[in-house]
């Protein structure tokens, strides 16, 4: 179950589940993968960066990572987060995980690469060390990394290299950057490479639009997600929209810069998803008022789907 240009729906970001103690959940790991799986996502991404990838040893990431392909089991495609500065480390957990089943890996540019031809560079060798058979997701994602790729390069990308298959699309502003590598691609003849967009989805109406192929990102309601880019697949605009509005409050919550992740596990914990809404230090932690907003927004959030015949 390979990763192609094709792939389309919602892979969820997964949260990676801990202990009071800062160990990994492994129990809340195969209740998450269950949540999401009963939410009609189309593939699921793990060690991500809203993952808490970065604070796992070398160690945890082999064993979450083979962990959660395990409980999956195929009934999805999985993607994994390998992103790493060192090429011979990214090389050798992206051959870990396709050896464990995964169905392709995600890359985001190593920071300081302040030039076009250093991101082509570093991506050349990074396709280099994975070989040609591991399909490949580029993760744009400029406010985290402080790199930014342009159209063009994305697109002489994608021309010489075969096995990058996928954008996972998060700049911010980045829509017409959506739209000028759809008409790009088409203008020069490049493969249409499926374009997955995260930032929460708070851009995901508009994003579909433009051309996307669906969500990759970790909101804590994954059924919004798949209904906002199935009625937009169907040409049902409208509906897309008044349901993404309904939930837009909590999206808008989640979207905090430091305080996001914690709202997110939350969330997920409120829904029986995972036992424990604990983040791995360094990590935020919510306050009796986070979370007397949250409980007015779901509230709200409730009554508003009611409103709309529409169940959560």
């Amino acid at each position: 179950m390979k990763l192609g240009i094709d792939a389309k729906g919602v892979f969820i970001i997964s949260a990676t589940p801990f202990t009071d103690t800062g160990q990994i959940d492994y129990a809340s790991a195969d209740s998450l993968v269950e949540f999401y799986l009963e939410r009609g996502v189309t593939g699921m991404t793990i060690l991500g960066m809203m993952g808490e990838a970065p604070k796992l040893s070398d160690a945890e990431s082999l064993a979450f990572m083979s962990h959660m392909i395990e409980r999956v089991g195929g009934r999805v495609p999985v993607v994994v987060g390998v992103s790493n500065p060192g090429i011979t480390n990214l090389a050798s957990l992206s051959h870990a995980a396709m050896d464990k089943g995964a169905a392709g890996v995600m890359v985001a540019p190593m920071r300081g690469l302040a030039t076009e031809e250093r991101i082509y560079s570093y991506f050349a060798q990074v396709f280099a060390a994975l070989g040609p058979d591991i399909p490949v997701c580029f993760q744009d994602f400029p406010l985290s990394t402080g790199v930014s790729i342009s159209v063009d390069l994305f697109t002489r990308l994608v021309l010489e290299f075969e096995q990058l298959v996928m954008l996972k699309h998060e700049d911010w502003p980045g829509l017409n950057k959506l739209s000028a590598m759809r008409k790009l691609s088409q203008d020069s003849g490049a493969r249409r490479v499926s374009v997955l967009c995260g930032n929460g989805g708070i851009f995901l109406p508009e994003e579909m639009t433009r051309g996307a192929d669906g969500a990759m990102t970790g909101f804590a309601f994954p059924e919004m997600l798949v209904d906002v880019v199935g009625l937009s697949n169907e040409g049902d605009s409208s509906r897309a929209r008044d349901i993404f509005d309904a939930y837009l409050p909590l999206v808008r919550l989640e979207q905090q810069p430091g305080a996001g992740l914690a709202i997110r596990k939350e969330i997920l914990r409120r829904r029986g998803a995972i036992s424990n809404a604990a983040t791995r230090a360094p990590g935020p932690k919510l306050s009796a008022e986070d979370c007397k907003d949250l409980d007015r927004l779901l509230a709200r959030l409730d009554a508003r789907l009611k409103e709309l015949g529409h169940e959560s």
